[in-house]
């Protein structure tokens, strides 16, 4: 069986792990806590477009104890209690997730931000935007702060087909995420795509590609979830009309393992499956546990005897 030379890739994982990354880098366990901080979308509020992307519903993936509404130190101490008592992580990383979180007067970022990087225990931020959202006031925002502490900048994409965007009315393109991607590199701070496997008339090969532009860019992590629909959106009631066929876990498990075989070594990987509460989970109903996602692919990969960047 091939060895894996590359000390980056985790033997037994087989990818290079965002979580070892990170303790590599800091001498720790460090956890990502999730915040609300009041961003809504452009693609929400009519300055882009309305209502959203098909699939979103943030309640799909926000803590209980992450609402605007609650002060946002006493969120952070809600989730780094919670990831101390779980996981025994010594320190953290604020996730603006909810929405676009660059979508505000730099003077509202800075506060927000800075406030976050207050805590004795937090290392660094996560900021989660749109590539039409980054002011060149945000970029310089981050370029800062990221002279004295971490940030990775979390860009969505999902989906690099054009035509695929304006179907989910994702309300930006390609080259608008390309262009993000460009003028955000070389400041310091690390960049994070987001993509999406399964979108109605996607096929596995045309999602593939996303790993050769994913290498083609200065992007330094990836996150990548299946489609799934949860309650409120427009894929559920796609879903029930038959017009959303979803992914079969075999499908997806196949398809996650062959783009990680084509990532690059250097990219480190911080989700590889998406998950909803129950109740308001549509479909797929795959009926597996977050750690049993994750190690489905994992599982796939020991199986072939390959690794992440193996057919590089």
């Amino acid at each position: 069986m091939p060895i894996i030379s590359d000390e980056r890739i985790h033997h037994e994982l087989r990818i290079h792990s965002y979580g070892h990354y990170l303790r590599r880098r800091f001498g720790c366990r460090v956890s990502k806590v999730n915040v609300d901080a009041g961003f809504t979308c452009p693609n929400r509020d009519g300055s882009k477009g309305s209502g959203g992307c098909i699939y979103c519903n943030n309640v799909s993936f926000s803590p209980k104890d992450t609402r605007s509404i609650i002060p946002l130190e006493e969120q952070m101490a809600h989730g780094m209690a919670y990831h101390r008592q779980r996981f025994g992580s010594q320190k953290f990383i604020i996730y603006f997730q909810k929405y676009t979180n660059t979508y505000g007067s730099v003077e509202l970022l800075s506060d927000l931000y800075r406030r976050a990087l207050d805590h004795p225990d937090v290392v660094g931020i996560s900021v989660g935007t749109r590539p039409d959202s980054l002011s060149d006031q945000a970029l310089e925002l981050l370029t800062e702060i990221a002279r004295t502490r971490y940030v990775c900048l979390e860009l969505g994409l999902q989906s690099m087909d054009d035509e695929i965007l304006t179907r989910i009315n994702r309300g930006h393109t390609l080259d608008d995420f390309v262009t993000a991607v460009q003028r955000a590199a070389g400041r310091g701070f690390d960049i994070c795509a987001h993509l999406i496997y399964g979108f109605p008339g996607e096929t596995a090969d045309d999602f593939l590609k996303s790993a050769d532009l994913i290498a083609s860019l200065p992007i330094d992590s990836v996150k990548l979830h299946q489609l799934h629909a949860v309650a409120g959106t427009e894929l559920a009631e796609m879903y029930r009309r038959g017009a959303f066929v979803p992914l079969q876990l075999h499908e997806y498990v196949k398809t996650a393992a062959y783009f990680l075989e084509r990532l690059p070594a250097h990219v480190t990987v911080q989700r590889l499956y998406g998950s909803a509460p129950l109740e308001i989970r549509v479909a797929p109903q795959w009926g597996l546990k977050n750690n049993q996602m994750w190690f489905a692919v994992i599982n796939e990969l020991c199986r072939r005897g390959s690794w992440q960047g193996c057919r590089r």
